[in-house]
């Protein structure tokens, strides 16, 4: 556990520490980390954010994110399935070897509303349907008629081509 240290430091601190981490840190563990609040730990989450470092928040907790480790061909799909669907859908592009970094929607009042996912193989994509399954919480795609966007990374264009294809044959895909 770190001691009291002020903000600009603990910040610093809290990229180091999410750097030598492989998986997702949430903000209850970064808050016993340096013996913060956890409210603490999300103000200072969004002030690096703002600050354009990649600190992604997932459904697992926050995990710096390296844009060169996924390198690849990167595209935004827009899709349309119901919640059964969702695993699916992740199938789709994981059995190609993509990755889903995000959902968004394009709300009419709000304009995009996005959440980073970071789905790389799966059991995140197990543990983030049994999360969605037991939550009372409704994921973004209800407020836009099931319609909502991912981006996702593929290693090829051949692979990036073979996802769409697939999802395509779905019925999940929906041509831009």
């Amino acid at each position: 556990m770190t001691s009291h240290i002020d903000g600009t430091t603990r910040r610093k601190a809290i990229i180091e520490y999410l750097q030598k981490k492989i998986t997702p840190t949430n903000g209850a563990e970064l808050a016993k980390h340096f013996n913060v609040s956890r409210q603490i730990i999300v103000q200072d989450i969004a002030l690096l954010r703002a600050e354009n470092t990649n600190i992604l928040s997932t459904n697992k907790g926050y995990v710096l994110f390296h844009p060169q480790e996924k390198s690849g061909h990167t595209a935004v799909i827009m899709v349309r399935h119901t919640a059964e669907d969702t695993l699916e859908e992740m199938r789709s592009i994981l059995d190609f070897g993509g990755s889903m970094l995000d959902v968004f929607v394009d709300h009419d009042l709000y304009g995009q509303i996005r959440a980073d996912l970071l789905i790389q193989n799966i059991q995140d994509a197990e543990d983030f349907c049994e999360k969605m399954r037991l939550s009372t919480s409704r994921p973004l795609k209800v407020l836009t008629d099931e319609c909502h966007y991912h981006t996702i990374v593929a290693p090829s264009e051949k692979a990036l081509d073979m996802i769409k294809k697939d999802l395509r044959e779905k019925n999940f895909l929906l041509e831009q």
